[in-house]
């Protein structure tokens, strides 16, 4: 048996402990009975950001978008795509920078689409601007190689 990660719920932000080998066995939240990975980026807001930053083993990617962003809406579908592909392997999040300035204020977000990647609360990787599908992909893939 291999160790168990810990994987904040999309749902209710509880911790659940899964063993490795069941992240591909589509796991549920024993708390709330959702799916730990839906196939959708994980909303995040202030009160539960640090949560899912903190206590998440896998890696987790943040995407700082706004409603108003051309860039960041055309991103949108190639970003929750990409949530599908890395499911198991990190966790992918977004947040609404409008709606969360303290987030864009503590991160120095000056420009978006930014994406960060976060190991353990730290930020690790950040990218600005929209990227297509396979140069999302490829920056995500790395940033997961290097946060592992």
């Amino acid at each position: 048996m291999s160790t168990p990660v810990h994987i904040v719920c999309g749902n209710c932000d509880s911790i659940v402990r899964t063993p490795t080998e069941r992240l591909s066995q589509a796991p549920r939240c024993p708390k709330c009975h959702t799916a730990l990975f839906t196939g959708k980026p994980v909303e995040l807001k202030t009160a539960n950001f640090d949560t899912h930053v903190a206590r998440n083993d896998l890696p987790v990617i943040v995407d700082f978008w706004a409603p108003w962003c051309g860039p960041c809406r055309m991103m949108a579908p190639h970003f929750e795509a990409a949530t599908s592909r890395f499911a198991g392997r990190a966790r992918l999040a977004k947040v609404n920078s409008d709606d969360e300035p303290a987030l864009s204020a503590r991160f120095n977000i000056r420009g978006i689409p930014t994406l960060i990647a976060l190991r353990n609360g730290k930020e690790i990787a950040r990218q600005s601007g929209a990227m297509d599908v396979s140069t999302l992909e490829r920056w995500i893939g790395s940033a997961i190689a290097a946060l592992s």
